[in-house]
């Protein structure tokens, strides 16, 4: 029901805006323009409502990555989360030992076990998101193999 509605929503002015360019392009007469105009308000109108939908998502999970540099690291905290992507990717962490990690992202992380810690990302702009990213730096016989990122 509710999807149906939200259909009409989008058909309504779809359908006044073919008529509208029917009227103005002199196609039909009066009469039967209202019906010639029903017929692509209908097929498009679920097109538009998909389309609609996709442009939200799309628009309310993207969020800009930027290069690591230490001092934004250090500095804007609960932003952290757009440096995360070029970390991971670009493997700067990768073969380094964790006073080298610390040197770099400073001391203010989590310990899960000696293998493992964490540093806060921020929120990670999206749907549904509402609790913060870490990015989890795994070692092995003290020196870093893995590096990823997860909500918490």
């Amino acid at each position: 029901m509710s999807l149906l509605f939200s259909i009409l929503i989008v058909g309504i002015p779809t359908y006044l805006f073919f008529n509208w360019v029917l009227k103005k392009w002199n196609i039909g007469n009066k009469s039967n323009r209202k019906f010639i105009a029903i017929i692509p308000a209908i097929c498009l109108s679920p097109l538009l409502y998909i389309s609609i939908i996709y442009i939200w998502f799309f628009t309310a999970s993207y969020y800009p990555t930027t290069n690591f540099n230490k001092n934004e690291w250090h500095t804007n905290t609960t932003e952290r989360y757009k440096m995360s992507q070029d970390i991971i990717e670009s493997d700067l962490l990768i073969g380094k030992t964790q006073k080298e990690v610390s040197n770099l992202l400073g001391d203010d992380f989590y310990i899960y076990n000696s293998n493992h810690i964490a540093y806060q990302l921020g929120f990670v702009p999206g749907l549904f998101n509402i609790d913060p990213d870490v990015l989890d730096i795994y070692f092995e016989n003290g020196i870093v193999v893995k590096v990823s990122q997860h909500e918490t």
